[in-house]
């Protein structure tokens, strides 16, 4: 009888129905696309904060900024070039000097990853050093002098003067310096532990990576940009500080910019920066990602000298249309969503209301042929919730297309991280300029990620909940009225 009487009652009143599912299909559907939306928003910002350590990466430990005019501050970089007297037959030949440095010139003890390993929590943890190489080639040319009317000439020596004719009142044209300076970033990667730093956010896409007996040999994966641009390729050499590199492979990264734009071994990294068993950042994962904050506290207390920053501590700092774009969705957004669902709850219950008191004599017969007052409030609740189970399925259908959308469409977002690495000691904050060491030495150049809208299992439970939410809602307002009613007085009533 309930389901009979209740299918008979849709079918007469189909417009209003309609107009309640569709109430409620509004609501659902937005807090869909919310959801799915932050969702991707969240998703596209662990994808820019992988791509400064790397994939499974859950934190850093770097060294604690030395504070200005300390011991133990680096001197600045020098350039060194020989000079080469007038007779010296390579005085005008090109000269070529390479200086190597650690980003940030601070550097941990390499003993520092046995440190972190041996903490609680710690699932592994690997030791990276990054560094900055500033290549220098050019040439001095000798000015030649040019005497006064009536004297002689020549070429002009060290000390300015001409040949045997060069008196007084001649002038010195043309020489002086013409020097390229070409400045690029290396990371020293651990290839005995290849699934965990920097390199895992890019992907061979020609040649092959590190293998682990490469520890001692000079070999080197270079970034496709780099490698393009230097006209690079699988089994050309690249000279770094006189030491020539064969190139075993070309990486791109999944971000679209790379940490770095050569990687070599670890143990070649510090060969050429001078510095034996010396490494700027360990990369450590945790072995449960929701203990990631006592992890981190464990690290501070046991591992001294060290600043340990995670990828909460970085999410601030993600800055640009990403940003705005997420901060919209958590905020406009969703209160939007929340602002259209609870119209809609309100809206159903209203009409469903309505709809009862326009029913007055039916339930007053109803109740006059036996039927008790809880009998017609549950039917008028059953109504009420079928609606919102309607409304829930075209709440459903239109975020799942919204979202399929926005995926297909997949709008372009740009991320940039404030106060990245490569710039050096003095960074903002006395650290955080220099927070991650291994960070890509263009960490305030802007990256592009695309945004998708996934929808979980979790979020479509939601919506049904919501639905159910939303019928229980306009039939408690129905059944209410119902309820109130005497059959004596809605007989007398006519509609």
């Amino acid at each position: 009888m309930f389901f009979t009487y209740l299918r008979r009652e849709l079918r007469r009143r189909r417009k209003a129905a309609f107009v309640v599912a569709s109430g409620l299909a509004l609501g659902i559907a937005l807090v869909i696309v919310v959801t799915s939306v932050s969702a991707g928003m969240n998703a596209a910002q662990d994808k820019v904060l992988q791509s400064l350590y790397g994939l499974g990466t859950d934190m850093t430990v770097t060294k604690a900024q030395t504070p200005p005019g300390e011991n133990g501050q680096p001197s600045r970089p020098r350039f060194q070039f020989d000079a080469k007297g007038e007779g010296d037959a390579n005085a005008d030949a090109e000269q070529s000097h390479d200086i190597v440095m650690p980003q940030g010139f601070q550097t941990l003890d390499a003993a520092t990853v046995g440190k972190v390993s041996g903490q609680d929590g710690v699932a592994q943890a690997v030791g990276g050093l990054s560094l900055q190489v500033m290549k220098v080639n050019g040439q001095f040319k000798r000015g030649e002098f040019r005497g006064a009317k009536g004297t002689g000439g020549g070429r002009g020596g060290a000390g300015g003067a001409g040949g045997s004719g060069g008196g007084q009142g001649g002038t010195v044209e043309g020489g002086g310096a013409n020097f390229d300076v070409n400045s690029f970033s290396v990371y020293g990667a651990d290839v005995a532990h290849p699934a965990l730093g920097p390199l895992t956010t890019s992907k061979i896409t020609s040649g092959r990576g590190f293998q682990t007996g490469e520890a001692d040999t000079a070999v080197a994966v270079v970034d496709s940009a780099y490698a393009t641009q230097n006209k690079l390729a699988v089994d050309s050499t690249l000279t770094i500080k006189n030491t020539p590199f064969k190139v075993i492979g070309i990486a791109t990264a999944d971000s679209g910019d790379a940490t770095a734009n050569v990687y070599v071994p670890l143990k070649q990294a510090q060969t050429l920066a001078e510095a034996a068993d010396k490494i700027t950042t360990v990369y450590v994962q945790a072995k449960d990602s929701q203990a990631i904050g006592s992890v981190k506290q464990a690290i501070q207390k046991n591992v001294p000298d060290t600043t340990v920053t995670t990828s909460a501590d970085l999410a601030d700092t993600v800055s640009g249309s990403l940003s705005t774009a997420s901060s919209l969705a958590s905020t406009v957004g969703t209160w939007l969503s929340y602002a259209v669902l609870a119209a809609a709850f309100l809206v159903a219950g209203l009409l469903t209301s309505s709809a009862v008191s326009r029913r007055v004599r039916e339930f007053g017969t109803l109740k006059a042929l036996g039927w008790k007052s809880g009998r017609v409030t549950r039917q008028v609740a059953g109504e009420a919730l079928v609606n919102g189970l309607i409304g829930g399925v075209l709440g459903i259908g239109v975020g799942l297309a919204a979202a399929y959308a926005i995926t297909a469409i997949s709008p372009s977002l740009t991320a940039q991280l404030a106060g990245g690495g490569g710039r050096g000691a003095g960074g903002p904050g006395g650290g955080g300029g220099r927070m991650f060491g291994a960070a890509r030495h263009t960490a305030g150049k802007a990256v592009d990620v695309a945004l998708t809208a996934p929808v979980s299992l979790a979020t479509i439970g939601l919506a049904v909940a919501l639905a159910v939410a939303g019928g229980l809602v306009a039939g408690g307002f129905g059944g209410w009225r119902a309820s109130r009613l005497r059959p004596a007085d809605a007989l007398r009533r006519v509609e």
